[in-house]
């Protein structure tokens, strides 16, 4: 037998060859951390969850969590996608910067604008995946939005108060085009009247309720400046109930103003001041299956439930960052499962409560 063929029989039989090595140093790193893994749980929480009021009162309010990045999807993945994320490193977390406004699809997927980021956050809760939606390259781009809401033609509408437009997505996220070039001036926030095949667009520099055709053709105006009844001061968010009735957080009378689908006065809810039924900063504004309507309140950091005539149900929220804490919280959507979505923007996140249907019980 040779030398060179001894050598070999060595390698083979006695110490490895550095390729084996680096092999087995692979299948090792696949092993613990390339294995194909299961969906976590969504919204996990440990202990019980806070709900509000609080004992020995019946809770309307509950807990349960919140989405601030991609990760928190807890997708599954391919041992291929572990081992990737071995030999290059974890992607990035794609996180928000300042979440303004919320909606849903009407099923699993919920739509974030971010004004900081300039982008849409697309979260599918379904299928564990995330996207960001923007303007592609040779439209104009996003400057500053800051409201969204999901139409019955499966449409995407955001409101951008800096680029004085709505811009349309479909539901790939696919830009469609425009709404309200040349006569919005700050929109701030927008509805959907479905039945009426309209856009209600909150304009807070025209201190108006534009109203819009589903096409983007200008149809009429509600209101003006003012203190009266179906004046505004600087609005910013809307919602609307049964046949249309509107309900319009007119953010610097320090109300939510409740109008009919034509924009004829029926009532206000709150004034200014500093206790509970009162209002400091409202912004958001939402309702719920039952028809309480919901204000989340900037100033306060707290969202305040009301019956439609103004009585005060409830209240929740305070100053921090845990559970059913906010820092300055805008945007506000309730969706078909009773799921409350609101944007605590300083704290970079979207706090996700359900409403338990406790009725007109107080």
């Amino acid at each position: 037998m040779s030398i060179r063929t001894r050598k070999r029989f060595r390698l083979g039989c006695g110490v490895p060859s550095r390729h084996a090595i680096a092999a087995t140093i692979v299948i090792g790193l696949l092993a613990q951390w390339g294995c194909a893994s299961k969906p976590g749980e969504l919204f996990a929480f440990e202990g019980e969850r806070p709900a509000w009021p609080m004992p020995p009162e019946q809770p309307r309010v509950r807990y349960l969590g919140e989405l601030r990045q991609d990760k928190d999807l807890k997708p599954g993945r391919s041992a291929m996608e572990g081992l990737r994320a071995v030999l290059f490193g974890r992607t990035p977390p794609q996180e928000m910067i300042r979440p303004l406004g919320v909606c849903t699809d009407g099923a699993d997927r919920v739509f974030v604008v971010d004004s900081a980021a300039a982008v849409v956050h697309v979260f599918d809760l379904a299928k564990r995946t995330y996207a960001r939606w923007s303007p592609p390259e040779g439209y104009p781009e996003f400057g500053s939005p800051v409201a969204v809401a999901w139409d019955n033609r499966g449409r995407l509408l955001v409101c951008d108060s800096s680029a004085q437009m709505l811009f349309v997505f479909d539901s790939h996220g696919v830009l469609l085009g425009t709404l309200g070039e040349g006569f919005l001036v700050r929109p701030c926030g927008v509805a959907i009247d479905a039945e009426r095949d309209r856009v209600l667009v909150v304009d807070s520099a025209l201190h108006q309720v534009v109203v819009m055709s589903s096409d983007g053709t200008e149809i009429g105006r509600i209101g003006r400046r003012g203190t009266g009844h179906g004046e505004f001061n600087f609005p910013t968010s809307i919602t609307l109930g049964e046949n249309g009735r509107m309900f319009v957080s007119d953010s610097l009378n320090f109300r939510v103003q409740v109008l009919d689908a034509g924009g004829t006065f029926l009532g206000q809810i709150g004034r200014k001041g500093d206790l509970p039924g009162y209002f400091s900063q409202p912004k958001g504004v939402a309702l719920d299956p039952d028809g309480h309507v919901y204000v989340v309140d900037a100033n306060f950091e707290a969202v305040q439930l009301f019956q439609q005539d103004g009585t005060l149900l409830m209240t929740f929220g305070h100053e921090g960052h845990g559970p059913g804490e906010f820092w300055l919280p805008v945007g506000i959507h309730i969706d078909a499962n009773a799921r409350v979505w609101i944007a605590d923007s300083y704290n970079r996140r979207v706090q996700v409560f359900e409403y338990l249907g406790q009725g007109d019980q107080q």
